[in-house]
């Protein structure tokens, strides 16, 4: 904090406009125009389906399979909120959805052929809209500004650990 030499008081780019801005700007990000960029598919399945297609690449030996709870984990979606997504993207033919065993030794996921083609149906408009912005702001600049909402995502996850223990300890 910085101290105001005329007034005496404590000044701290007023966290008030600091956190609204924070909170604005991925307000706009996550409600943006960007939405009218996904017309078939919706965000969180594309975030799904490209982290699917992903492990399917990089587990082959493993029979192409992803968990759900890996991806419940990834886009930081309770098992319900995940199970009723997939269960939509099975039910329009973009995965199919199987279990291991019983189903007690988890449930898991493969892209289907529709799923792949809708997949990189976004892709040619992600990177067409993305090229262009990549191009005007700059890539090394587009790298740190990401690096940096990284970090910043990992602090305001431990704020809110923080927080919620403290709650705890509260109630306790």
């Amino acid at each position: 904090m910085e101290e105001n030499r005329e007034t005496g008081k404590k000044k701290t780019m007023d966290i008030s406009v600091l956190s609204h801005e924070i909170t604005y700007r991925r307000y706009l990000l996550n409600k943006g125009k960007v939405k009218d960029l996904f017309e078939n598919i919706s965000i969180p399945e594309y975030i799904a389906l490209h982290s699917i297609a992903r492990e399917s690449e990089e587990s082959s030996i493993y029979g192409q399979k992803t968990y759900l709870k890996d991806i419940s984990a990834k886009m930081e979606l309770t098992m319900r909120q995940t199970s009723k997504m997939i269960g939509d993207m099975r039910d329009r033919g973009l995965l199919i959805w199987s279990h291991d065993g019983n189903g007690s030794e988890g449930t898991y996921v493969t892209i289907t052929p529709a799923g792949e083609e809708k997949l990189q149906e976004q892709e040619v408009v992600l990177k067409k809209f993305y090229g262009s912005v990549i191009e005007s702001f700059g890539t090394d600049k587009l790298i740190q500004l990401l690096q940096l909402m990284q970090e910043l995502e990992t602090t305001m996850s431990l704020a809110f650990e923080k927080m919620e223990d403290k709650d705890a300890e509260d109630i306790s």
